[in-house]
């Protein structure tokens, strides 16, 4: 029996299988099971994939029981510190941190694809005009391959390029277009002399009626904000992409499903759900009587924004935003918002109370990233929105991961099935009542 691989024996047979194990260069290997069904005639049977590897990959890992994040190596501390949200994208995209030269050209490159075809315009007319934002960007995003036929030919390197360039360019103005639309507001065409997150917050809050004045600590947080949220391993909606994508479908499509997928309340709005609690709340004298709700496993309540179904430890990304949440509040938050000072209230208990230091219910991304939104004025539908303008890089860069892969193949699930066994058709009027 070789070390690299596991011995499975099957009792009804006494048959020994042996399945190789595949290394990691961090995090638990995996085994390889491509051919367990065909020498069993079983299948596994893992709810969610919880503990089922479904690619490999060099992007990011992932470690939740020691609270650590990275992005082709780097830990986010380092790049969250250092970097800044396009020469990230670039780590994503080319595997390596560019040079000055690179990153210059790659930034006017990305400027170079910001405009949205005017087209799409009508398009945006045809939406009702209470539409929520992502419901708009998922058929936007999804439209894209009807104007962009010059970049669909998935086995093109060069074409898969520049369909990269453009999703993580046009992100913002579909955005911004949204919230435009959504509020009745006359869409602002991009301003190429802006950085990313600057010209997104120009996008969304410039009229024309009037100049548009960019506050820089806005700015700052929005692409920390992004920085953290760019990709975080296999999760739904990455998964949702590499399957759909699996198929041969086109990029523009593949993001769109991805961005379906991050619609749900359990993915991607956690940070709305945390301002709903809030609200909830209402008021400090409240805190106790919820806080006891919360440690009651009989009551439904829980507080939103407090641990994290991957982490066992603290997030790591709530070390770093937690710094620029308190720095936004004190400077752009509305002093008079009773959120804010419950928020705050809430950190200093859960990072102090027994109860959730033991059980490591720390504050989490979501809870700070929520609270930084409301300051900059970005209304709560629009929460996801952001969300998926970060993640967009890590779905492109994932994407084009799986297609250049040599074994890439269509994604196909299997399933337990506990249906009705095979039965006779009964004509209706010899079936009897039930």
């Amino acid at each position: 029996m070789s070390e690299d691989t596991v011995t499975v024996i099957d009792n009804r047979t006494g048959k020994r299988i042996e399945l190789p194990i595949r290394k990691a260069t961090q995090g638990p290997d995996a085994v390889d099971i491509g051919s367990f069904y065909r020498e069993t005639g079983y299948f596994t049977y893992d709810p969610g994939f919880l503990s089922t590897a479904s690619c490999h990959s060099q992007l990011t890992y992932l470690d939740g029981k020691n609270g650590k994040l990275m992005y082709r190596g780097y830990p986010i501390e380092q790049l969250a510190e250092k970097s800044n949200f396009l020469e990230v994208a670039y780590l994503m995209l080319y595997g390596e941190l560019p040079q000055q030269q690179q990153l210059e050209e790659f930034r006017r490159i990305i400027i170079h694809h910001t405009m949205l075809n005017e087209s799409l315009k009508s398009f945006f007319r045809g939406f009702y005009h209470d539409a929520h934002p992502m419901a708009i960007m998922v058929g936007v995003v999804g439209s894209l391959s009807a104007f962009y036929h010059d970049s669909t030919d998935i086995n093109n390197p060069r074409h898969r390029e520049i369909a990269a360039h453009r999703m993580i360019a046009k992100m913002p103005s579909i955005a911004a277009a949204s919230y435009k639309h959504s509020v009745g507001e006359p869409q602002v065409y991009p301003d190429n002399s802006l950085s990313y997150t600057g010209n997104l917050l120009n996008m969304m809050f410039a009229v024309p009626c009037e100049p548009f004045v960019l506050n820089p600590v806005a700015e700052k947080a929005l692409d920390l904000i992004f920085i953290l949220h760019i990709d975080h391993e296999q999760n739904a909606s990455t998964s949702t992409v590499r399957l759909a994508g699996s198929s041969g479908a086109n990029p523009f499509a593949c993001i769109a499903s991805g961005i379906a997928a991050l619609w749900g309340p359990a993915h991607g709005g956690a940070n709305e759900a945390v301002l709903n609690m809030l609200d909830e709340i209402g008021d400090i004298a409240n805190v106790p009587k919820y806080l006891a709700r919360a440690k009651d496993k009989n009551d439904p309540f829980r507080l939103m924004g407090f641990g994290h179904r991957v982490y066992k430890n603290y997030d790591p990304r709530a070390r770093i935003i937690r710094e620029m949440c308190h720095e936004v509040l004190e400077k752009l938050g509305d002093a008079n918002d009773p959120r804010f000072e419950l928020a705050l209230k809430l950190e200093e208990i859960a990072l102090n109370d027994e109860y959730f230091v033991k059980r490591k219910l720390y504050p989490n991304v979501d809870f700070y990233s929520g609270l930084i939104y409301r300051a900059l004025g970005i209304p709560t539908n629009m929460f996801t929105v952001m969300f998926a303008i970060a993640r967009t890089v890590g779905w492109v860069s994932q994407w084009m991961e799986m297609i250049s892969e040599d074994n890439q193949r269509i994604g196909r699930p299997r399933q337990l099935y506990v249906g009705e066994k095979e039965r006779n058709y009964v004509p209706i009027d010899k079936r009897g009542t039930r």
